[in-house]
């Protein structure tokens, strides 16, 4: 029996996680020296390799020196905090990789939390020494600071430390004198690390995560806590209620690699997947059925925010996606709760309406970039916050928002927090940037991005995460401007968006076709307009001096799909299909919406 070690990873977005998986995996000789493999091997959907962030945890194992050691990889982003705690049940030990300019994030701090709240020996990796203007004892001090204000023990408080670039592949005890190889990380987990207890006993598995084949259904994964597991065993699983049911494994399958393999038991210490459970759910343990001996169950965060999911009914529906009926909808959301824990699907009176909740705007935007991109057609309506009621008062979810800026800019971005509602519970320096810090509550957060970055000229970064439910703040004012609507359908000409540019900002250009109700520019006051942006200009023969001047039009200001998602208004909804993102206002027709104001108003 080999010895064992689990250890997750802990990073903020982008501080090099995944590249460092990459290098311990060529390290260990996982693939062959003709083999070819790509970067970030661990971000394996598409959406992740664009992003640049993981947002599933996976789980690599590699030898070495006769040691298995499991990796768990951990998403950085507070939207997949679901995730995060469940993963770290899962560890005996830690690796807080921090980037030797950033220091610790506040989204390291959220996992960090928790993982030393589990009593996990950490061992920290101070990356990227190799970027000018690092400073990697200074960070080394501050990660001690954030740890020793996390109640951390004497024991994680001496903590062990190693600097290295996992981009070019080394890692030393030392920053000053760099290595060739990253074999002394390596050295240092074994060292450090507790080997994985393997006590004997009634077996005791904890489903932390799952998976889905559309072959064998769902498969459990999580890690034997005491005893052994047995393929064609019957066990009992027991439920959140209490209850018991018996269940047969199918098979068992233990990491190794990148991959899974096939083997008859996994004893007590190693992480492993199980085919042929029915009806499970995160938290159960599958134990004895005659004498049970459960572990506690895991909490999972409870979802934040939720949207309006309906198919698509706007005039050219169906001509971009291959999905586009209320069943191909329902059907793929069902499908995505099955392994998306965070995420609760409720349907609405309507038949082909769905509310989908979820952990945030990045949690929910995607989902739906996934299902666009598969093929869906659909519309989605303005996220909402979840109030609830709490010793009769209504709270609401009240988030940390966290923002690095040019300090000469730092006032702007205080005043647009503080509009929202947002209270200011930290500015420090922090380098020549401002650190601040706010509670804020989660309406606040919603189209705040944008004028962040409007206001310091794309210099900010921003991050947040979900603190708890306090007392409702009051009301927060909206996007202040109206819409430009279209008035006909057909393409917008040249002619028509230059003569109305003073009336406001326009999101689509000249040829695109459009469709009466479509939402196709902001508008510089209040109030939505219905404008006509299809006619085209009076052919004469007659010429005046100036009336051939050439239309000079601004470019059309372009949204990402979150940006949409936070800048659309009550009454209007985004059509998503796999080629476009529009926005529409919910009645197209100009009589029915006012008809609609007016018994609402």
């Amino acid at each position: 029996m080999k010895s064992i070690r689990n250890i997750a990873i802990i990073a903020h977005v982008d501080h090099g996680k995944t590249t460092l998986v990459d290098k311990i995996i060529h390290a260990s000789k996982l693939f062959r020296d003709n083999q070819e493999s790509g970067e970030l091997i661990l971000d394996n959907n598409d959406l992740e390799r664009e992003r640049g962030i993981t947002i599933l945890s996976k789980n690599v194992s590699v030898t070495y020196k006769d040691v298995k050691i499991n990796i768990i990889d951990t998403p950085g982003h507070a939207d997949f905090g679901g995730e995060v705690e469940r993963v770290l049940k899962m560890a005996d030990g830690v690796l807080l990789l921090v980037d030797a300019f950033e220091g610790p994030m506040p989204q390291t701090r959220f996992v960090l939390s928790k993982a030393l709240g589990l009593g996990l020996t950490p061992i920290v990796v101070v990356n990227k020494v190799d970027k000018e203007n690092c400073r990697p004892d200074e960070v080394h001090e501050q990660v001690f600071d954030l740890m020793f204000n996390l109640d951390a023990t004497e024991e994680q408080l001496n903590f062990e430390t190693m600097y290295g670039s996992s981009k070019n592949g080394w890692m030393s005890d030392d920053w000053k004198n760099p290595t060739d190889t990253i074999t002394p990380l390596l050295d240092k987990i074994l060292d450090t690390i507790p080997e994985a207890p393997s006590p004997e006993g009634t077996p005791q598995f904890q489903v932390t995560s799952l998976d889905y084949s559309s072959y064998v259904g769902r498969i459990a994964i999580g890690r034997v806590y005491q005893g052994k597991l047995e393929e064609g065993k019957s066990m009992g699983l027991t439920k959140a209620d209490g209850s018991i049911q018996r269940v047969r494994i199918k098979e068992l399958q233990v990491f190794e690699g990148l991959g899974r393999v096939k083997v008859p038991e996994v004893k007590a210490g190693d992480l492993c997947a199980v085919v042929g459970l029915e009806d499970f759910e995160i938290g159960d343990t599958l134990t004895d059925f005659e004498n049970p001996a459960p572990l506690p169950r895991i909490a999972i965060d409870e979802p934040t925010m939720n949207m309006l999911f309906t198919i698509n009914n706007s005039p050219g529906f169906g001509s971009e996606g291959k999905f586009v009926t209320s069943r191909h909808l329902r059907d793929r959301l069902m499908k995505e709760t099955e392994k998306n824990l965070a995420l609760r699907v409720d349907p609405t009176d309507s038949e082909d309406k769905f509310l989908v909740y979820g952990r945030g705007i990045l949690h929910l935007s995607v989902l739906i970039e996934t299902m666009r991109r598969e093929g869906y057609e659909l519309m989605v309506g303005q996220p909402q916050v979840i109030f609830k009621e709490i010793d009769g008062k209504r709270c609401e979810p009240i988030e940390t928002l966290v923002v690095d800026v040019p300090e000469e800019v730092s006032g702007k971005v205080i005043e647009l927090a503080t509009q929202r509602k947002g209270e200011l519970t930290i500015m420090e320096p922090k380098g020549d940037q401002q650190h601040l810090e706010f509670d804020i509550p989660s309406r606040g957060l919603i189209g705040l991005r944008n004028n962040v970055l409007t206001a310091t000229g794309g210099e900010a970064v921003m991050n947040h995460r979900f603190k708890e439910y306090q007392p409702y703040k009051g009301e927060i004012k909206g996007r202040i401007n109206g819409s430009l609507i279209s008035m006909e359908n057909g393409p917008g000409t040249a002619y028509s968006i230059d003569k109305l540019q003073d009336r406001g900002v326009f999101f689509v250009p000249p040829g695109e076709d459009l469709y009466t109700g479509q939402v196709i520019g902001e508008h510089n006051r209040e109030n939505d307009i219905v404008v006509n942006v299809q006619k085209g200009k009076k052919l004469t023969n007659m010429r005046a001096a100036g009336s051939d001047d050439n239309s000079k039009i601004a470019p059309p200001r372009r949204f990402s799909l979150e940006e949409a998602m936070e800048y659309i208004q009550k009454d209007e909804y985004l059509e998503i299909t796999p080629k476009n993102i529009r926005m529409r206002k919910i009645y197209l027709d100009e009589n029915t919406r006012l008809r609609m104001a007016k018994s609402e108003g």
